[in-house]
C-alpha cells in the first residue's frame, strides 16, 4: 500500500472514531438530561434500512445495539415526515393511537415511551435520534423535545457526520 493510500485509511479511521465519540457523548448526555432508560442513534445505511449503531443505557438489559429495521410500518410517508423535521413524542405506546404493527415493534424493544427526531443532512434523512423509556410511561416536555432537536442539529452540522 502506498503512503497516500495508508494516509487515507488512517484519516477514515480517525474520522469514524471522532464521529462515534461525538455521537456516544451526545446520547449519554441526552439520557441523563431526559431521565430515560435508553437513547440511541438509528443510522440509515440505505433507503429506510438501518441499524442502531450507538446507544446509552440505564441498564444493559435494555440494549438493542445492532438492531435493524425499521419496523414494517415505516415507509416513504413516514420518511417524508421526518425529512420535513417531524418530532414524534409518544408518552405511552399502550394508549397512543398508533398502528398496531408499530406498537408491536416497540413492545419487542421493551419501549413504553418514545421520542424520535430526525438527523438531517439537507433533505436527506441520515438517521434518527431516539429516546426510549422502558420501565414506565414518560411525559415529554417541550424542553425534552428541544434538547433532542438541538442535539440532532448539532450532530448533523459536524464534519464527522457530514462526511459519512
Amino acid at each position: 500500500m502506498s503512503e497516500r493510500g495508508l494516509q487515507r485509511v488512517i484519516d477514515r479511521i480517525a474520522g469514524t472514531l471522532a464521529r462515534d465519540f461525538l455521537v456516544q457523548t451526545t446520547v449519554n448526555n441526552l439520557r441523563e438530561v431526559l431521565h430515560v432508560d435508553r437513547v440511541v442513534l438509528y443510522y440509515f445505511y440505505d433507503e429506510w434500512e438501518g441499524r442502531v449503531t450507538i446507544e446509552s443505557l440505564s441498564s444493559e438489559k435494555f440494549s438493542i445495539l445492532g438492531s435493524s429495521g425499521p419496523d414494517q410500518c415505516f415507509n416513504d410517508e413516514y420518511a417524508q415526515m421526518y425529512r420535513e423535521g417531524r418530532v414524534r413524542a409518544i408518552a405511552d405506546i399502550e394508549t397512543e393511537p398508533i398502528h398496531s404493527c408499530h406498537r408491536d415493534f416497540l413492545r419487542t424493544m421493551q419501549v413504553r415511551a418514545n421520542l424520535a427526531v430526525p438527523v438531517l443532512q439537507g433533505e436527506k434523512l441520515w438517521g434518527l435520534l431516539i429516546a426510549h423509556h422502558c420501565q414506565d410511561t414518560h411525559p415529554w416536555s417541550r424542553s425534552d423535545m428541544g434538547a433532542m432537536q438541538q442535539a440532532a442539529e448539532t450532530l448533523a452540522m459536524t464534519s464527522a457526520i457530514q462526511e459519512t
